[in-house]
């Protein structure tokens, strides 16, 4: 498992779509994969910079684990932020125009539709919510 720790800031997301970058195109990541995993990591890590803390920010960190055989990636991001379980707000309705929806909720509907499972849990003051994605 390979794990890099920031600072909870929205300017962090490209330094963390390249750690996981790397590891993908060493396992021969097909680009379309890539980009689902990059759009995943830009939409939570984006979240829990912008809701999860006060001013004062925290630190994410974010874990890498790859499987060989069938090909897996899982990626965790780990915070000590407010509570907040994403998984629970209900799906938007992707049928009405996007004047008509209500704002929010697109994102991380997206991330569970492009990923292969999405887990949260809230564990000793902290948020864990792991995407997982077959290569």
């Amino acid at each position: 498992m390979k794990e890099l720790t920031l600072p909870a800031r929205q300017t962090n997301i490209p330094a963390i779509i390249e750690f996981v970058n790397r590891e993908l195109e060493r396992m021969g990541c097909a680009l379309k994969t890539k980009a689902q995993i990059d759009i995943a990591i830009d939409e939570l890590y984006s979240n829990i910079a912008k809701y999860g803390f006060d001013d004062d920010g925290g630190e994410v960190t974010v874990a890498m684990e790859t499987q060989r055989e069938p090909r897996i990636v899982s990626i965790t991001f780990t915070d000590g932020g407010r509570p907040f379980n994403p998984l629970e707000r209900s799906d938007p309705d992707t049928t009405l125009s996007a004047r008509d929806r209500k704002i929010g909720g697109l994102g991380i509907y997206m991330v569970k539709k492009s990923m292969d499972d999405v887990r949260y849990e809230y564990r000793e003051g902290k948020n864990i919510l792991t995407i997982r994605k077959v290569l």
